[in-house]
């Protein structure tokens, strides 16, 4: 304010001198006059000027630029120009920060794997990313402001939001929910600001699926065990109550063997699943023998057909048509294939056939394969085939001794040594069981030789 004093008082003695100077002392108020009027002039216009520029980077989309009317200079509207530029350029790096946060926050939001929407007081969509968009089918565009409860049409969720207990989820189906392939989201909603809602998605499917996997597990272990300690108390109680002829004790004690050997065979496969399960995966640098592998699966399968039929009423062909080593863990190799091989056997009513092959596809791969001549396995059945202690028929199985693991190991061996299993079979045209191991795991006999 002093600068703007000094500067009216520098008009009017300016004015004064001038007219002094120029018509005489006597015009002395005369010229200050003027000055006055000068003063006055000058500072409206550098007041207009400044008006202008204020209008100009109101309305600008990028205030602070150089384009546009100018501020004045000098004087104290150019001085309060110069403070407020200042202030409006201070004002527009907090906002650009401000817009930078903002932007690095809604990209970690965009990069959450959970769903995240943010809801106004109405409830309407506000933004969302596309991990919601995806759970709920929502155009990021097309569906901005429109209400929530409109476009996610589940009772349980509409009774939750109307009932402002947040302090639970809810579930409720995804999008893509069929009946085949079930896709569970829970829902949970978070309050925050004035009355706005975050609310959060995330697919629980894998989990309430690993639930269900862990407790029918649990159900069918114990259900396996059970029934053959029943039996073997059962026994141990008859032998401890009943005098017993030797004939009859001999036969009480065989069938305990029996149920002893069926319940280590189910403890067998459980620690050979646990085993596949927690190591790490077969190298590349030890190499097995095929024709070796066959030879050990002949040698069980032919014991294993004594016990179930009598070996005349089976036909059993073992062929490796091009001799081949392959890389991976022998043990695991021999319980895939030894698996297969028995499972024919037990499946196939007498009298059968069952063929196990081993031959190198022309890409370089190798094909472990066993045919049998069974009654085959319905399509619908298929894809439930390696799920653990999952039978077909039940009664049948119990009968041929399987404990319903094996082909859940014969998976696993697979998929550890990079292979693939796949199963052909219709009803009435018997099943055939193949393992495809990639070429990279797979080498002729000549090479080995020359490598070595």
């Amino acid at each position: 304010m002093i600068s703007r004093f000094l500067v009216f008082g520098a008009f009017l003695f300016a004015g004064a001198i001038t007219a002094w100077y120029v018509a005489g002392i006597q015009w002395l108020a005369a010229g200050a006059l003027v000055g006055a009027v000068l003063w006055m002039a000058w500072d409206t216009f550098s007041m207009s000027r400044l008006l202008r520029w204020l209008a100009a980077e109101q309305q600008s989309d990028t205030p602070g630029a150089d384009s546009g009317p100018k501020p004045p200079r000098a004087g104290a509207w150019g001085e309060i120009a110069d403070r407020m530029n200042r202030i409006v350029r201070k004002l527009i790096r907090m906002r650009q920060r401000s817009e930078n946060r903002l932007d690095d926050f809604l990209s970690a939001m965009q990069a959450s794997p959970n769903g995240v929407v943010l809801l106004d007081a109405e409830g309407r969509i506000e933004w969302c990313n596309q991990t919601a968009a995806h759970h709920f089918g929502f155009d990021v565009q097309r569906d901005l402001l429109q209400y929530a409860a409109n476009l996610i049409r589940e009772p349980s969720f509409a009774r939750y939001l109307a009932g402002g207990d947040f302090s639970q989820e809810v579930s409720v189906h995804g999008r893509d929910s069929t009946a085949a392939r079930p896709v569970k989201l829970s829902l949970r909603l978070h309050a925050y600001g004035e009355n706005r809602k975050l609310l959060l998605s995330r697919d629980v499917t894998a989990v309430q699926q690993a639930d269900a996997m862990r407790r029918d597990f649990v159900a069918n272990v114990s259900h396996e065990i059970r029934t053959p300690l029943t039996v073997l108390s059962g026994f141990v109680e008859t032998l401890q109550t009943l005098t017993l002829d030797d004939r009859e004790r001999h036969h009480y004690l065989a069938l305990m063997a029996q149920q002893a050997a069926r319940m280590q065979t189910l403890v067998s496969d459980l620690l050979t699943l646990s085993r596949l399960e927690g190591s790490p995966p077969p190298r590349h640098q030890e190499w097995q023998s095929v024709q070796a592998l066959f030879d050990q699966c002949a040698a069980e399968a032919r014991a294993l057909q004594g016990l179930l039929t009598p070996t005349e009423e089976h036909t059993l062909g073992f062929s490796v048509e091009s001799d081949c080593e392959l890389a991976g863990e022998a043990s695991e190799l021999f319980s895939a294939m030894s698996n297969l091989v028995t499972n024919a056997l037990r499946y196939t009513p007498s009298p059968g056939a069952v063929q196990v092959t081993w031959r190198q596809l022309d890409d370089g791969r190798g094909e472990f394969a066993v045919k049998d001549t069974g009654p085959g396995i319905a399509a619908e059945h298929i894809p439930r085939l390696t799920e653990r202690f999952y039978r077909v028929d039940r009664s049948r199985s119990r009968e041929s001794g399987g404990t319903g693991l094996g082909l859940a190991i014969v998976k696993h061996v697979a998929q550890r040594h990079g292979g693939e299993l796949h199963i052909d079979s219709r009803p009435g045209a018997g099943s055939r069981f193949s393992i495809i191991f990639p070429s990279g795991r797979v080498r002729p006999v000549q090479l080995a030789e020359t490598a070595g």
